[in-house]
């Protein structure tokens, strides 16, 4: 979607820029491959430990969001089956020990493969994304190695634009019962904090920065403001807007105003920028204080 540029908007950005000037200096000092952090800080989803940024999944099945980068058949040809598990093996040998995906069939399939070959990345949080079949998703998930679960954010918005709280209480309830973490995703800036006023029984958040219609600095600051009135693990996605916002200025300001028990999920796609995963990690891994790691 077109942005209007506003002056608002371009102060903004300028800011953006002078916040993550020096955080992009400090990565590219380490070789821009992210050296010296290999091990990832991390955080904890429930009673499972992963790295403060989790590898995201949307570029594997082409949900390109209008990324400039590529579009969606791009990036569909360009992610075969062996690149993706190329490109979870890369993201480990970084540090990072988890991916974020929807609990597709043939994920699955490429999911029970790569495990079998021995994966570097030990980690999958399953996203299931069917409205009317959450169940039997959210029952593949744990039954195929999935190590949490998080209802997609447009399932959960749609039930509670419904206020249909007691469905989503037995998809989390389900989800536990198999001994997993479990938590929401959303869209929107709202739905998390009615989550806690519900005493839905999550474990943490996973909030969009913008919302799919608006990829405006409004949006960001709303979802951030969430972001801060929870107590509860939020994992933030969409934070390089689709692929709108370089790593170098995005991150240091979502870092700065993350709590430390929060983390990022951010896909790449590594056929335009080979580094892409090791910037990222080193960004992180600059951006989160050392006392707490």
């Amino acid at each position: 979607m077109k942005r209007n540029i506003t002056r608002r908007t371009f102060l903004g950005e300028m800011a953006f820029i002078a916040a993550g000037a020096p955080a992009a200096r400090a990565a590219d000092s380490a070789g821009g491959m992210g050296a010296g952090w290999e091990k990832l800080p991390g955080i904890s989803l429930g009673g499972l430990k992963v790295s403060r940024m989790i590898l995201g999944s949307n570029p594997f099945f082409g949900f390109a969001h209008g990324n400039p980068q590529a579009s969606e058949d791009q990036m569909r040809q360009w992610y075969t089956n062996e690149r993706i598990m190329a490109v979870m093996d890369e993201a480990a040998e970084h540090g990072v020990n988890a991916v974020w995906t929807p609990c597709y069939p043939h994920w699955i399939r490429l999911w029970n493969e790569y495990r079998d070959k021995g994966g570097k990345l030990k980690n999958w949080i399953g996203q299931p994304d069917s409205f009317d079949a959450m169940a039997e998703h959210i029952s593949d998930c744990a039954r195929n190695g999935g190590t949490a679960i998080c209802i997609q954010g447009e399932c959960v918005d749609r039930a509670f634009a419904k206020q249909r709280y007691d469905l989503v209480r037995s998809w989390l309830e389900l989800i536990k019962g198999f001994g997993l973490p479990a938590g929401i995703a959303s869209h929107r800036p709202w739905t998390h904090l009615v989550a806690e006023q519900q005493h839905l029984p999550t474990d943490f958040y996973h909030q969009c920065l913008y919302q799919p219609e608006d990829y405006g600095w409004e949006c960001l600051d709303k979802a951030i403001a969430t972001i801060r009135k929870l107590e509860k693990p939020v994992v933030a996605y969409k934070v390089l807007a689709a692929g709108r916002i370089k790593p170098e200025i995005a991150l240091p300001h979502v870092f700065k105003h993350l709590g430390r028990k929060d983390g990022i999920c951010v896909g790449v796609f590594p056929k335009t920028n080979r580094r892409q995963i090791s910037q990222n990690t080193a960004l992180t891994g600059k951006l989160t204080p050392r006392s707490s790691t």
